[in-house]
């Protein structure tokens, strides 16, 4: 038993503690059906690890309901953050989700209560790097799209307004403005798309150029048993000496037993990163980065569309932009289990940074050239 056990008095709990240990005892109640919610949209590994620990918040609120007894009172409403987990939960997934959890476990206020016992506040110290893996490993699986999405808007919002704002400064009319914004949109995306699809099957090749050839597989019968270099391109593929010629004698033997077969002898055989990847995957990524910056890179000029003048047309689209980066930014953060609101106001701070920057340079060239 932790020293904050041994210290408890067998007294009547004040007020202040009933309310508290409530609050608790709604929390852990609330957290062990988030971690079931969650635990139904995913199998296997992930799924019993869920389950695992909504068992352990339960244990949790059986603590809090011992040391609660008669004053348990009526079922209360969880914290409000636990309650905006629950609907995040419902209906974007949980990879959102586990990243807020890992904030909110590695903040309990448990390590600050001497009413809760030293084994429940390390509970949830180790609660929060369980919820860490699984969120990396969530983050791994989502990292490409995700990265590629927020950076193509990001560029689209920040590169356009900044363009808009640039031509804005040089006293041009609006129709100049929208025109010059659909082109900065058009050029943007295309050029996003391109790059994309280039990284993309460049990325494919390198793989395959990588992986071994299926005739070296094929010519391993031929081999002599006492004199080869079959060991050799295990070490070149990154094994230890010893460990290669183990690896060498095994396929040797497997081969000459007709019960290993060539394929998949040595690292990496039989795998081919052009073909698992569908044929239009390069395609795909490229629409999907044109799209997103395209998104991102329409908001700045939207209110020209509409036929608003300079000034208003400029104060909507600046408006607009930042609500957007602040939006990125905020999500941005909470996946990367960072604080949201700093995240937001960086984002903010860069983009409208830049696109100031810009609009004071198309100021000066307007006046210099007027």
């Amino acid at each position: 038993m932790g020293e904050r056990d041994s210290e408890h008095v067998e007294t009547r709990p004040s007020a202040k503690q009933i309310k508290r240990w409530r609050r608790y005892l709604a929390d852990e109640r609330a957290e062990a059906a988030l971690y079931r919610e969650l635990a139904r949209s995913r199998s296997g590994q992930e799924r019993d690890i869920l389950l695992k620990l909504a068992a352990a918040e339960s244990r949790h609120e059986e603590y809090w309901r011992d040391k609660l007894g008669d004053e348990v009172g009526m079922p209360i409403a969880p914290g409000l953050g636990t309650r905006f987990k629950a609907w995040l939960a419902r209906r974007f997934g949980w990879i959102v989700v586990l990243a807020m959890m890992q904030n909110a476990e590695t903040r309990t206020p448990y390590l600050d209560d001497d009413d809760a016992s030293d084994q429940i506040a390390a509970d949830e110290r180790i609660h929060a790097e369980v919820v860490r893996g699984l969120a990396a490993r969530g983050r791994e699986r989502m990292s490409g799209g995700f990265r590629a999405a927020v950076f193509g808007a990001n560029d689209g919002l920040v590169s356009n307004l900044a363009l808009v704002l640039g031509v804005l400064g040089t006293g041009l009319p609006s129709g100049v403005v929208l025109a010059t914004g659909i082109s900065g949109l058009l050029a943007g995306a295309l050029s996003m798309a391109a790059g994309e699809y280039i990284s993309v099957r460049s990325q494919a090749e390198l793989v395959e150029a990588s992986e071994p050839s299926d005739d070296a597989s094929a010519a391993l019968p031929a081999l002599d048993v006492d004199a080869n270099e079959l060991a050799l391109v295990y070490r070149a593929r990154g094994m230890g000496e010893e460990a290669a010629e183990e690896r060498a004698r095994e396929t040797l033997a497997a081969v000459k037993r007709r019960s290993g077969g060539a394929t998949g002898a040595f690292p990496g055989a039989g795998r081919r990163g052009g073909e698992d990847a569908p044929a239009d995957g390069a395609f795909v990524a490229a629409a999907s980065s044109f799209c997103c910056f395209a998104s991102g890179a329409l908001l700045p000029v939207l209110p020209f569309a509409f036929g608003a003048s300079t000034g208003l047309g400029a104060v909507v689209a600046c408006v607009v932009v930042a609500l957007a980066l602040a939006c990125t930014g905020a999500l941005t953060g909470v996946l990367s289990g960072k604080p949201p609101l700093r995240r937001a106001l960086r984002q903010l701070a860069v983009g409208l940074g830049a696109a100031l920057v810009t609009w004071a340079i198309g100021l000066a060239f307007g006046q210099v050239a007027g």
